[in-house]
Parts: C-alpha cells; structure tokens; sequence
C-alpha cells in the first residue's frame, strides 16, 4: 500500500484530499499544527485503518517512520486574515518548512507536490495569467509575506529537483470554495455568505470591480490529483477560469441567500489584485483537466454547509 503525508491536513484543501487518497486506497498521513486549520475536519477519517494524524509544525524537523511514495505540502496561512496576522509563520512554513519536507522527500526517495498560489503574480500586469507570467510582487508590502512565501518554495523546490534529481510537482492554486472553509476565513466568499446569513450588511472592498475565479473544491482536487501522478515538474495553473467582478459575486450571494443585507463598500487593501483569471491551457494539454463544477451549483452546496455551522435551519 502506498503512503502519502498531506502536510496541512486538517485544513480546507488538505482535509478533502486526504479524503481523496483515503479513497484511492492509499495510507494516509495528515500532519497539521492546527493554527487555521480544524481537527473536525478529519475526524470522521480517525477509525479508518489507512489514516494517521501528526500534530506537528513542519518548520521544525519533520520524521515519518517507514516508507513514504508522496508528499503534499499544504501547510500555510492562506488568507489575508491570517497571514497578516501571522507574518511570521506564513514566512516560516514556506521556507523553512518546505525545505525540511524536501529533505524529507530526499531522504525517503518520495515525489514531493507543493501548493503555490495565483499570489506569485501579485497585482498582475497580464490577463489571464499564465504560468509564463513572473508575476507583479510587492516584496514589502502586507501581502508580500504570503507571495514571497510561496515564490520561494518554488524556488526551492525547482532547486531541488535541478540539483538532487528529486521528482517535483508545482501546482499553482486559484481561488477555491467549498465545504470545510473557515467562515471567519476573510477571504470573499465566506465573508458574503456569513454576512448575508446573520442578516449584516455585505462588504465589498474598493468599487467591486476587480475580479475573481472561483473554483469548486472537488476540481480542484482533481486537478491536484492528475499532476501529482503525471510527469510534469514545471509550475502547473488549477482554477476555473470563469471570471466575476466582487460586486457581482455579491449579488449572487446576496440572490442566493434571499436576503436583506445591503452591499456597502469599504477602502481597497493595499496592494489587492485588480485582477485574477487563469489560463488553463496547461492543465487542459498536458493534464486533460477542465473544471466541471458550475458556480451556481458550487455555491448551493457550500451556502448549504455554512448555514449548517451557523446552525441556521
């Protein structure tokens, strides 16, 4: 049986895929510290046979006993809420944290896939952003912690499959949705949905203009998936490029939660993307991927998982 370790595990993105390599009949290590991310996550995996929690910082020094096939390093501060508020750790578990996983995956002869994000390309100058782009960065301003962060782990991780030979994957992640999200999250969709089911008035940063892609989470695991098992190394685009205004995006919240709430605006945060659509060409050549979960659909299901955790009827 093979083994793989999902670092972030009790998190949004690395609890369903733990679920999903459950399903595929793999072993399954989560290792998480827990500073976003949520044991309710992965409880219901707990009395399976094949799955094992680690509670561990993977900045510090990370073992695994026995043999490992597959590393998947989703540990990090993903929202502006938290890595504002934990500049530090964001920082950390980028650079530190992936070079000692690299070291892991050298050690056990293991094939290591990190999580890197659309934020590589900052405030982008190019639309839609393909993986060509080398990205609009403010090193030093609130977000740079995040984008820095993840810009080096794919240095690092490029320098160890250039240097060791070490088989490496880099998936660059656009915004996902779904079940499991943080309702305090700060992050656009759950801040809607949150604010139109306890009836608050919805905030939207700026004029609403700039623009998002929303991918529902089980594509994404998919796509995840499919790079992982291919032999691709170079940065690879996972998202929907079904492109939105914010203020739009409000409005279907707004439609989808009947609800009262008014929309009112509040300043833009520096250094906010204007922007944000990826070109998929990659992954639809060299993966066959496309996204196959609708927005309206998407949206249903997780609108119908935040009511449950308000405990809304």
């Amino acid at each position: 049986m093979k083994k793989v370790l999902v670092t972030g595990g009790a998190g949004f993105l690395g609890s369903h895929l733990c679920d999903r390599f459950i399903l595929e009949g793999y072993h399954v290590i989560a290792m998480d510290n827990l500073i976003t991310g949520n044991i309710k996550n992965i409880e219901h995996l707990f009395k399976h046979p094949h799955f094992e929690y680690y509670h561990h910082d993977v900045s510090k020094f990370v073992h695994v006993p026995g043999e490992l096939d597959y590393i998947l390093h989703f540990a990090s501060p993903a929202s502006p809420i938290d890595y504002l508020k934990m500049p530090i750790q964001t920082l950390k578990v980028g650079s530190l944290g992936t070079h000692n996983l690299l070291g892991l995956a050298k050690e056990k002869n293991a094939r290591m896939l990190i999580a890197s994000t659309s934020e590589v390309y900052g405030d982008p100058l190019v639309h839609p952003q393909n993986e060509e782009y080398w990205g609009n960065v403010n090193p030093i301003g609130p977000r740079g912690v995040y984008d820095e962060a993840k810009r080096f782990q794919e240095a690092i991780t490029m320098a160890y499959h250039n240097f060791h030979g070490l088989q490496t994957r880099i998936i660059r992640i656009f915004n996902t949705y779904g079940p499991r999200m943080r309702l305090d999250d700060g992050r656009a969709l759950p801040a809607f949905m949150s604010q139109a089911l306890k009836k608050e008035d919805i905030t939207v940063f700026g004029d609403g203009s700039q623009t998002r892609s929303f991918c529902y989470v089980s594509d994404l695991v998919e796509g995840i998936y499919r790079l992982l098992m291919s032999d691709y190394h170079l940065p690879v685009n996972i998202g929907n490029p079904n492109e939105i205004s914010l203020l739009d995006f409000a409005k279907e919240i707004q439609l989808l939660s009947n609800s009262e709430s008014k929309i009112i605006f509040e300043p833009l945060p520096q250094d906010d993307p204007k922007q944000r659509k990826p070109d998929i060409t990659r992954a639809q050549t060299i993966l066959g991927w496309n996204p196959l979960v609708d927005r309206k659909e998407g949206l249903k299901i997780t609108f119908d998982y935040f009511k449950k955790e308000l405990g809304i009827a």
